[in-house]
């Protein structure tokens, strides 16, 4: 299965799809298909990017 987040980068905001309540994050690194993302309310979080494909924000 391919990386469904290889261009997110440092800096970039998204969202999680199964998680709307976590609001808006940042992408902290994407490294081996491993995004570290800190959440407005879910703090930092270390998501699979093989399984979960997260959402770019573009308009926050």
């Amino acid at each position: 299965m391919e990386d469904l987040n290889a261009i997110l980068a440092p800096g970039m905001l998204i969202r999680h799809p199964d998680q709307p309540d976590w609001g808006i994050g940042q992408v902290q690194s994407n490294i081996g298909g491993k995004v570290t993302v800190n959440f407005r309310d879910a703090g930092k979080v270390v998501i699979d990017g093989f399984r979960i494909g997260l959402i770019p924000v573009f308009d926050a």
